[in-house]
Protein backbone atom coordinates (compact mmCIF):
# COMPACT_ATOMS: atom_id res chain seq x y z
CA UNK A 1 0.00 0.00 0.00
CA UNK A 2 2.63 2.67 1.14
CA UNK A 3 4.60 1.37 -3.02
CA UNK A 4 1.34 2.21 -4.33
CA UNK A 5 0.78 5.78 -2.46
CA UNK A 6 4.49 6.56 -3.25
CA UNK A 7 3.64 5.60 -6.91
CA UNK A 8 0.81 7.86 -6.72
CA UNK A 9 2.30 11.04 -5.19
CA UNK A 10 5.15 10.63 -7.83
CA UNK A 11 2.41 10.36 -10.59
CA UNK A 12 0.76 13.34 -9.58
CA UNK A 13 4.18 15.54 -8.92
CA UNK A 14 5.23 15.01 -12.29
CA UNK A 15 1.64 15.58 -13.61
CA UNK A 16 1.81 19.01 -11.97
CA UNK A 17 5.02 19.67 -13.27
CA UNK A 18 3.67 18.81 -16.91
CA UNK A 19 0.57 21.15 -16.14
CA UNK A 20 3.02 24.24 -15.10
CA UNK A 21 5.07 24.00 -18.66
CA UNK A 22 2.07 24.14 -20.49
CA UNK A 23 -0.09 27.18 -21.30
CA UNK A 24 -3.86 27.73 -21.09
CA UNK A 25 -4.28 27.99 -24.39
CA UNK A 26 -1.95 28.10 -27.46
CA UNK A 27 -3.30 31.75 -28.63
CA UNK A 28 -2.22 35.09 -26.54
CA UNK A 29 -5.52 36.01 -24.56
CA UNK A 30 -4.24 39.09 -22.85
CA UNK A 31 -5.64 40.41 -19.15
CA UNK A 32 -5.51 42.60 -16.95
CA UNK A 33 -4.82 41.06 -13.38
CA UNK A 34 -5.70 43.05 -10.10
CA UNK A 35 -3.71 41.20 -7.42
CA UNK A 36 -5.36 43.24 -3.70
CA UNK A 37 -3.17 43.30 -0.83
CA UNK A 38 -3.90 40.19 1.68
CA UNK A 39 -5.95 38.55 -1.48
CA UNK A 40 -6.04 34.57 -0.56
CA UNK A 41 -4.62 33.08 -3.07
CA UNK A 42 -7.45 29.98 -3.84
CA UNK A 43 -9.21 33.45 -5.13
CA UNK A 44 -6.85 34.59 -7.27
CA UNK A 45 -6.40 31.19 -8.77
CA UNK A 46 -9.91 31.46 -9.48
CA UNK A 47 -9.72 34.87 -10.95
CA UNK A 48 -6.92 33.43 -13.42
CA UNK A 49 -9.12 30.50 -14.10
CA UNK A 50 -12.09 32.88 -14.80
CA UNK A 51 -10.04 35.16 -17.09
CA UNK A 52 -9.28 32.26 -19.11
CA UNK A 53 -5.17 32.83 -17.99
CA UNK A 54 -4.41 29.04 -15.98
CA UNK A 55 -6.47 25.89 -16.75
CA UNK A 56 -7.24 23.97 -13.22
CA UNK A 57 -7.30 26.23 -10.64
CA UNK A 58 -6.32 23.66 -7.86
CA UNK A 59 -3.63 22.02 -9.99
CA UNK A 60 -2.27 25.78 -10.00
CA UNK A 61 -2.30 26.41 -6.11
CA UNK A 62 -0.83 22.79 -5.50
CA UNK A 63 1.95 24.05 -7.88
CA UNK A 64 2.22 27.34 -6.40
CA UNK A 65 2.61 25.13 -2.86
CA UNK A 66 5.26 22.87 -4.32
CA UNK A 67 7.24 25.52 -5.28
CA UNK A 68 6.63 27.32 -1.57
CA UNK A 69 5.33 30.76 -3.47
CA UNK A 70 1.15 30.55 -2.78
CA UNK A 71 1.86 32.94 0.33
CA UNK A 72 4.45 35.12 -1.47
CA UNK A 73 2.45 36.84 -4.31
CA UNK A 74 2.74 40.65 -4.87
CA UNK A 75 -0.35 42.88 -4.82
CA UNK A 76 -0.65 44.79 -8.19
CA UNK A 77 -1.68 45.25 -11.35
CA UNK A 78 -0.52 42.63 -13.75
CA UNK A 79 -0.73 41.96 -17.77
CA UNK A 80 -0.83 38.31 -18.07
CA UNK A 81 -1.77 35.83 -21.30
CA UNK A 82 -3.06 32.66 -21.56
CA UNK A 83 0.49 31.39 -24.05
CA UNK A 84 1.91 31.91 -20.90
CA UNK A 85 2.53 28.53 -19.00
CA UNK A 86 1.64 28.71 -14.97
CA UNK A 87 4.65 28.50 -13.85
CA UNK A 88 5.60 31.61 -15.91
CA UNK A 89 2.45 33.53 -14.44
CA UNK A 90 3.47 32.26 -10.95
CA UNK A 91 7.02 33.66 -11.30
CA UNK A 92 6.03 37.54 -12.39
CA UNK A 93 3.30 37.19 -9.07
CA UNK A 94 6.05 36.68 -6.86
CA UNK A 95 8.80 38.76 -8.15
CA UNK A 96 6.12 41.78 -8.62
CA UNK A 97 6.84 42.88 -12.75
CA UNK A 98 3.48 44.49 -12.06
CA UNK A 99 2.13 46.38 -14.99
CA UNK A 100 3.62 49.47 -15.81
CA UNK A 101 1.70 52.60 -17.29
CA UNK A 102 3.16 55.65 -19.33
CA UNK A 103 3.68 59.17 -18.16
CA UNK A 104 4.81 62.00 -20.12
CA UNK A 105 5.99 65.58 -18.85
CA UNK A 106 6.21 67.94 -21.36
CA UNK A 107 8.57 70.67 -21.32
CA UNK A 108 7.31 74.15 -19.65
CA UNK A 109 4.54 72.77 -18.13
CA UNK A 110 4.28 74.39 -14.07
CA UNK A 111 3.17 72.19 -11.25
CA UNK A 112 -0.53 72.80 -12.02
CA UNK A 113 -0.46 71.18 -15.34
CA UNK A 114 1.51 68.36 -14.22
CA UNK A 115 -0.76 67.45 -11.70
CA UNK A 116 -3.34 67.90 -14.48
CA UNK A 117 -1.81 65.09 -16.43
CA UNK A 118 -0.49 62.41 -13.59
CA UNK A 119 -4.43 62.54 -12.73
CA UNK A 120 -5.33 62.25 -16.43
CA UNK A 121 -3.07 59.18 -16.94
CA UNK A 122 -4.82 57.83 -14.21
CA UNK A 123 -2.60 58.12 -11.09
CA UNK A 124 -4.79 59.71 -8.51
CA UNK A 125 -6.14 63.15 -8.00
CA UNK A 126 -4.71 66.50 -9.08
CA UNK A 127 -5.32 67.87 -5.69
CA UNK A 128 -3.40 64.87 -3.93
CA UNK A 129 -0.61 65.30 -6.57
CA UNK A 130 -0.34 68.86 -6.24
CA UNK A 131 -0.66 68.72 -1.74
CA UNK A 132 2.67 66.52 -2.62
CA UNK A 133 4.31 68.84 -4.68
CA UNK A 134 4.06 71.72 -2.29
CA UNK A 135 5.07 69.91 0.69
CA UNK A 136 8.00 72.06 1.76
CA UNK A 137 9.46 68.84 4.16
CA UNK A 138 9.10 66.67 1.45
CA UNK A 139 10.79 69.19 -0.84
CA UNK A 140 13.73 69.64 1.46
CA UNK A 141 14.35 66.58 2.31
CA UNK A 142 15.21 66.17 -1.64
CA UNK A 143 17.92 68.54 -1.47
CA UNK A 144 15.88 71.34 -2.80
CA UNK A 145 16.45 74.79 -1.23
CA UNK A 146 12.91 75.78 -2.61
CA UNK A 147 9.12 75.89 -1.13
CA UNK A 148 7.81 73.62 -3.66
CA UNK A 149 8.77 71.33 -6.25
CA UNK A 150 8.66 73.88 -9.06
CA UNK A 151 11.31 73.46 -11.55
CA UNK A 152 12.68 70.54 -10.27
CA UNK A 153 9.76 67.62 -12.15
CA UNK A 154 11.93 67.15 -15.07
CA UNK A 155 10.35 66.62 -17.80
CA UNK A 156 10.00 63.27 -19.79
CA UNK A 157 8.46 60.05 -20.24
CA UNK A 158 8.21 57.68 -17.23
CA UNK A 159 6.38 54.29 -16.17
CA UNK A 160 4.85 53.65 -13.39
CA UNK A 161 2.57 50.96 -11.67
CA UNK A 162 -1.31 51.98 -11.43
CA UNK A 163 -0.85 52.23 -7.53
CA UNK A 164 2.05 54.35 -7.50
CA UNK A 165 1.88 57.65 -5.14
CA UNK A 166 2.50 60.85 -5.75
CA UNK A 167 5.74 60.84 -3.76
CA UNK A 168 6.95 57.74 -5.27
CA UNK A 169 6.55 59.83 -8.69
CA UNK A 170 7.81 63.61 -7.54
CA UNK A 171 10.76 61.57 -6.23
CA UNK A 172 11.42 59.28 -9.67
CA UNK A 173 10.90 63.31 -11.28
CA UNK A 174 13.21 64.50 -9.14
CA UNK A 175 15.37 61.92 -9.18
CA UNK A 176 15.95 62.34 -12.99
CA UNK A 177 16.68 66.04 -12.45
CA UNK A 178 19.78 65.63 -10.08
CA UNK A 179 20.77 62.88 -13.06
CA UNK A 180 20.75 65.31 -15.29
CA UNK A 181 22.15 68.49 -13.35
CA UNK A 182 25.57 66.65 -13.80
CA UNK A 183 28.24 67.98 -11.42
CA UNK A 184 30.04 70.00 -14.61
CA UNK A 185 26.84 72.31 -14.54
CA UNK A 186 26.52 72.94 -11.12
CA UNK A 187 30.05 74.07 -11.69
CA UNK A 188 29.17 76.37 -14.44
CA UNK A 189 26.67 77.65 -12.23
CA UNK A 190 29.06 78.48 -9.43
CA UNK A 191 31.29 80.16 -11.98
CA UNK A 192 28.48 82.88 -13.48
CA UNK A 193 27.94 83.12 -9.87
CA UNK A 194 24.65 81.54 -9.95
CA UNK A 195 22.99 79.40 -7.48
CA UNK A 196 21.15 76.02 -8.99
CA UNK A 197 17.93 77.33 -7.69
CA UNK A 198 18.03 80.55 -9.86
CA UNK A 199 19.38 78.80 -12.86
CA UNK A 200 16.50 76.42 -12.53
CA UNK A 201 14.21 79.67 -12.41
CA UNK A 202 16.15 81.30 -15.24
CA UNK A 203 16.01 78.05 -17.59
CA UNK A 204 12.07 77.80 -16.84
CA UNK A 205 11.87 81.41 -18.37
CA UNK A 206 13.80 80.97 -21.32
CA UNK A 207 11.41 77.23 -21.53
CA UNK A 208 8.40 79.44 -21.30
CA UNK A 209 9.81 82.32 -23.67
CA UNK A 210 11.37 80.44 -27.03
CA UNK A 211 8.93 78.90 -29.31
CA UNK A 212 11.98 77.15 -31.32
CA UNK A 213 15.04 75.40 -29.73
CA UNK A 214 17.74 77.13 -31.93
CA UNK A 215 16.58 80.51 -29.93
CA UNK A 216 17.07 79.27 -26.53
CA UNK A 217 20.95 80.50 -26.03
CA UNK A 218 19.76 84.03 -27.88
CA UNK A 219 16.70 84.47 -25.30
CA UNK A 220 18.88 83.85 -22.72
CA UNK A 221 21.70 85.74 -23.51
CA UNK A 222 19.14 88.91 -23.68
CA UNK A 223 18.59 88.05 -20.05
CA UNK A 224 22.21 87.55 -18.77
CA UNK A 225 22.35 90.89 -20.76
CA UNK A 226 19.87 92.45 -18.57
CA UNK A 227 20.75 91.08 -15.57
CA UNK A 228 24.32 92.51 -15.62
CA UNK A 229 22.63 95.13 -16.69
CA UNK A 230 20.70 95.29 -13.87
CA UNK A 231 17.35 95.76 -15.62
CA UNK A 232 14.06 94.26 -15.11
CA UNK A 233 13.68 91.20 -17.27
CA UNK A 234 9.83 92.53 -18.21
CA UNK A 235 8.85 88.69 -18.97
CA UNK A 236 4.95 87.96 -19.65
CA UNK A 237 5.34 84.74 -18.64
CA UNK A 238 6.48 85.38 -15.49
CA UNK A 239 3.55 88.11 -14.92
CA UNK A 240 1.65 85.22 -15.76
CA UNK A 241 2.75 82.83 -13.75
CA UNK A 242 1.86 85.09 -10.82
CA UNK A 243 -1.81 85.69 -11.78
CA UNK A 244 -4.63 83.88 -10.31
CA UNK A 245 -7.23 81.99 -12.45
CA UNK A 246 -5.19 83.95 -15.60
CA UNK A 247 -7.70 84.12 -18.44
CA UNK A 248 -5.56 83.82 -21.46
CA UNK A 249 -5.56 87.85 -21.97
CA UNK A 250 -2.71 89.66 -20.42
CA UNK A 251 -3.22 93.58 -19.89
CA UNK A 252 -1.49 96.58 -18.89
CA UNK A 253 -3.32 96.28 -15.61
CA UNK A 254 -1.68 92.94 -14.97
CA UNK A 255 2.09 94.25 -16.21
CA UNK A 256 1.43 97.24 -13.93
CA UNK A 257 0.22 95.10 -10.78
CA UNK A 258 2.59 94.24 -8.19
CA UNK A 259 3.55 90.28 -7.24
CA UNK A 260 6.50 88.48 -6.60
CA UNK A 261 6.45 87.16 -10.41
CA UNK A 262 6.00 90.49 -11.77
CA UNK A 263 9.25 91.33 -13.75
CA UNK A 264 8.27 94.53 -15.21
CA UNK A 265 7.85 95.34 -11.89
CA UNK A 266 10.27 93.56 -9.90
CA UNK A 267 14.47 93.72 -10.12
CA UNK A 268 16.87 90.85 -11.08
CA UNK A 269 14.84 86.86 -11.25
CA UNK A 270 11.57 85.68 -9.34
CA UNK A 271 11.83 84.02 -6.27
CA UNK A 272 11.78 81.03 -8.18
CA UNK A 273 10.92 78.56 -11.37
CA UNK A 274 7.69 79.51 -13.26
CA UNK A 275 8.07 75.97 -15.01
CA UNK A 276 9.65 72.71 -15.45
CA UNK A 277 12.58 73.18 -18.07
CA UNK A 278 14.02 70.60 -20.23
CA UNK A 279 18.10 70.50 -20.55
CA UNK A 280 18.09 72.22 -23.39
CA UNK A 281 16.76 75.52 -21.81
CA UNK A 282 19.01 74.44 -18.66
CA UNK A 283 22.21 74.55 -20.66
CA UNK A 284 20.52 77.67 -22.22
CA UNK A 285 20.88 79.36 -18.90
CA UNK A 286 24.11 78.27 -18.39
CA UNK A 287 25.59 78.88 -21.63
CA UNK A 288 24.21 81.66 -23.49
CA UNK A 289 25.13 82.91 -26.88
CA UNK A 290 27.28 85.38 -27.28
CA UNK A 291 25.45 88.41 -28.32
CA UNK A 292 24.50 92.37 -26.94
CA UNK A 293 20.44 91.46 -27.52
CA UNK A 294 18.70 93.66 -24.42
CA UNK A 295 15.34 93.20 -26.56
CA UNK A 296 13.26 90.63 -28.31
CA UNK A 297 9.78 90.94 -29.61
CA UNK A 298 7.55 87.83 -30.43
CA UNK A 299 6.91 87.55 -34.93
CA UNK A 300 4.01 85.37 -34.38
CA UNK A 301 5.55 82.50 -35.99
CA UNK A 302 7.65 81.29 -32.85
CA UNK A 303 10.14 83.12 -33.62
CA UNK A 304 11.22 86.53 -31.91
CA UNK A 305 13.25 89.42 -33.66
CA UNK A 306 16.16 90.22 -31.40
CA UNK A 307 17.51 94.15 -30.90
CA UNK A 308 20.16 95.87 -29.10
CA UNK A 309 18.48 98.89 -28.30
CA UNK A 310 14.92 100.39 -27.82
CA UNK A 311 14.35 102.23 -30.41
CA UNK A 312 14.98 99.31 -32.87
CA UNK A 313 13.16 97.27 -30.23
CA UNK A 314 9.99 99.56 -30.90
CA UNK A 315 10.11 99.65 -34.84
CA UNK A 316 9.99 95.61 -34.28
CA UNK A 317 6.96 95.67 -31.84
CA UNK A 318 5.08 98.13 -34.42
CA UNK A 319 6.00 95.50 -37.02
CA UNK A 320 5.09 92.54 -36.03
CA UNK A 321 2.56 92.93 -33.02
CA UNK A 322 0.78 96.46 -34.15
CA UNK A 323 1.22 95.44 -38.09
CA UNK A 324 2.46 99.07 -38.83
Amino acid sequence: MLIFMFFVAIAVYVDILRYADKPANAESVKQVIIVKPGQKFKSLSQVLHKKGVINHPAKFRLFSRIKGHDKNIKAGEYFLSSAMPPKKILEILVSGKVRLHRLTIPEGYNLRQVAMVVSRAGFGTEADFFLAATDADLVHSKGIDAQTFEGYLFPETYYFSKDATPEKIISTMVKRFWSVFKPELKNRAKTLGFTIHQVVTLSSIIEKEAGVAGERPIISSVYHNRLKRRMRLESDPTVIYGIKDFNGNITRKHLAKHTPYNTYRIKGLPPGPIANAGIEAIEAALYPADTRFLFFVSKKDNTHQFSTNIKDHNRAVRKYQLRK
